[in-house]
């Protein structure tokens, strides 16, 4: 998608690899919205850290930065014995998949990488692959969703209001997004809506990043507070529901996603108002036969007992350039619970959008071939 930064505008992915630098190179999400910067991951360590770390985040986009940084592990080594190579490989996977362990398409993609390079004869070969193996991965990712939204476009009608959780936009895949995919796609076709924007605490993606997104695309929204939701359903402003996906249980439909989907989609239901998952391939998990499996992050206390943030004018405008600054809001001596994701079942489910349409969750298994099931 493309970024206004002082005025000028240019195309950005959100991960790019740099092969012959070995670099994983990240938009810094933590600095959004107040400020654009791109990091370099200059090691696999560095890019898993970038992955737990959440400069970058959302399911498809920590998939193809571990791709990246498999190929950029394996570029890293400089023996010539294939079965050292492998040891050494088995350590960069193990290290990029356990950096979010509840989103499946890190493992997926890294499980994508490591089979295309297997089929090189030699280290070289084997390395060489392994840069091909992601940068495919990238691109298939940019295509799904760019499908996704062809698919889910036709759902947003004029005059719609939509509302969305966290943050399944571009910044959470390689481009284009998923839940927004159909917005933007809606938007091409000329048509108008409005979103409305869950800040989704407590890291607040909806409000610093899914809003910088749609005011860059210049989409009318609304910022609200989570628990602000229920209010506008009852009272008949809210007429869709797209929110994204970190794991969709191929066998059951049931979804894994930010903390508080489960919520609005029981919320939807309450208000017969049709709630959408929107997701590419890699995030089906075809192995995995209850929710109950799924692991679920729970992170650090800090990000509830306090926020990060800039200064401000009392008008809203940043008051000078510099870091940001965490203040803490909470009682310091309280402990914390912070699950980063929750499942919501099958039933609450109208659908999920995929890059070869819509389906519902009860026909995936089903229907799994179409969806990427490989046995």
């Amino acid at each position: 998608m493309n970024v206004t930064v002082r005025r000028q505008s240019r195309p950005y992915r959100t991960v790019t690899f740099d092969r012959a630098t070995n670099t994983v190179h990240l938009i810094e999400q933590r600095r959004l919205p107040h400020a654009f910067e791109i990091v370099a991951c200059r090691d696999y360590r560095e890019t898993a850290a970038a992955i737990r770390d959440m400069v970058v985040r959302g399911a498809p986009a920590i998939a193809a930065t571990a791709a990246y940084g498999l190929a950029q592990g394996a570029g890293a080594f400089s023996g010539r014995g294939l079965r050292a190579f492998q040891r050494h490989l088995d350590r960069v996977f193990d290290t990029l998949a356990a950096a979010r362990p509840t989103a499946v398409d890190p493992v997926n993609a890294l499980t994508e990488v490591r089979t295309a390079l297997a089929a090189g004869a030699g280290v070289a070969e084997q390395q060489s692959l392994a840069s091909a193996a992601a940068e495919e991965f990238a691109n298939r990712s940019v295509a799904e969703c760019r499908a996704i939204g062809q698919h889910g476009g036709k759902l947003i009608r004029n005059g719609a209001r939509v509302l969305t959780h966290c943050n399944a936009g571009w910044l959470a895949c390689v481009d284009v997004g998923t839940a927004t995919a159909p917005l933007y796609a809606a938007q091409a076709a000329g048509r108008r809506f409005h979103v409305f924007c869950d800040e989704t605490r407590p890291r607040s993606q909806g409000a610093a990043l899914t809003a910088w997104e749609l005011a860059q695309q210049g989409i009318a929204h609304d910022i609200i507070p989570d628990n602000a939701a229920g209010h506008l359903m009852q009272r008949g402003e809210i007429d869709l529901v797209i929110v994204g996906s970190d794991r969709t249980l191929g066998r059951t439909g049931d979804v894994a996603n930010k903390i508080g989907t489960y919520t609005k989609a029981v919320l939807a239901r309450r208000h017969g108002i049709p709630f959408y998952v929107a997701l590419p391939l890699s995030t089906f998990d075809w192995q995995l036969r209850s929710a109950k499996d799924i692991p679920i992050e729970e992170r650090s206390a800090d990000e509830v007992l306090g926020a990060w943030g800039v200064v401000a004018t009392p008008k809203g405008r940043t008051a000078k350039p510099g870091r940001p600054v965490y203040v803490r809001v909470a009682n310091p001596t309280s402990s914390v619970r912070n699950p980063a994701f929750d499942v919501t079942p099958a039933e609450l489910v109208t659908g999920l959008i995929t890059p070869v349409g819509i389906f519902t969750p009860k026909t995936v298994w089903a229907r799994r071939r179409e969806l990427g099931w490989r046995g």
